[in-house]
């Protein structure tokens, strides 16, 4: 069975996150989908990436969830939450799936 790319994890968790956060309007669930997304595109950073690579795009995945709270306050929310997983997406497809 084909493993899903860790950028689509990671992206999508970026995106559930936010959703479930909206539609349930619980804030601590949106945070779950989003631990464990991050958590599923971190093993698979540091199998395809190793360990240093695996931090630095696990920093860039909490970086992009900060990130977009003061973004969504110049661009909105969607465009915000869209435009840090289309970044994260790109970082983690560069960095370990591209090769693999």
């Amino acid at each position: 069975m084909a493993k899903i790319p860790s950028a689509v994890i990671a992206a999508g968790g970026l995106v559930g996150g936010y959703t479930v956060a909206r539609v349930t309007k619980k804030r601590q669930l949106g945070g779950a989908v989003l631990a464990a997304a991050g958590a599923a595109a971190a093993q698979q950073w540091r199998q395809r990436a190793g360990g240093q690579a695996a931090g630095a795009l696990t920093a860039a995945y909490v970086a992009a969830f900060a990130g977009s709270h003061p973004l969504a306050k110049k661009v909105g929310a969607w465009p915000a939450v869209f435009g840090v997983a289309g970044a994260v997406a790109l970082a983690s497809w560069a960095v370990a799936d591209r090769n693999g």
